[in-house]
């Protein structure tokens, strides 16, 4: 299937919209990283150009961990779905609590899409904010507590038969300045791999 079409199909289309323009077997997924926005540049997004500033960093943090992949189909083959909370370029710092909520409708049906999922990796802030609104939705609360990340990181948390594990932003340079962050996040993937398999 192709995730673009299956999401306007869906959904509706939507100006400055980017939705990953890809072809996967939903059921070869087994774990969906969430990172927190679109890039600016569509050609720097996790499935644009080979070496997308978006890809660079991931690839990095997936070395770390200790796989060794250095393309976006290497994670795809280990069963690793990666995709954007936020669908539309953040235009401040910060991003705006509408352009979350805009592109939620997107992101519950992409989750939707593959039902053999057993972790959801919610790397950041936005990502975590997001993926409780969809939640709380259908439950009444919040998957993830309101609390800081690295507290969380040693608990187990579970969202029906999901683990869901809040990391770290993935994307962008301070990844790399921030060390003790960028090795909690390849920590948390190892975990993530380990357990799809």
């Amino acid at each position: 299937m192709n995730i673009r079409e299956e999401l306007e199909k869906a959904v509706g289309v939507m100006e400055n919209l980017q939705l990953n323009d890809l072809e996967i077997d939903s059921l070869s997924v087994k774990a969906i990283m969430i990172n927190e926005v679109v890039p600016s540049d569509p050609s720097q997004d996790f499935y644009g150009q080979p070496d997308a500033d978006y890809l660079k960093t991931t690839i990095l943090l997936f070395q770390k961990a200790g796989f060794q992949v250095s393309t976006i189909q290497d994670i795809l083959q280990m069963g690793i779905y990666i995709t954007n909370a936020v669908k539309t370029p953040k235009s401040e710092y910060t991003i705006e609590k509408s352009s979350i909520e805009s592109s939620l409708p997107y992101l519950e049906k992409e989750l939707a899409l593959f039902p053999n999922v057993k972790v959801i990796m919610l790397m950041g802030d936005v990502a975590k904010k997001a993926f409780n609104i969809i939640t709380k939705k259908a439950t009444k609360k919040n998957a993830v507590p309101a609390v800081s990340t690295y507290k969380l990181r040693n608990s187990e948390v579970y969202y029906g038969n999901i683990r869901v594990m809040p990391s770290y932003i993935m994307t962008g340079g301070n990844i790399l300045i921030e060390k003790s962050k960028f090795k909690m996040a390849s920590e948390d993937i190892a975990v993530m791999v380990s357990t799809i398999k």
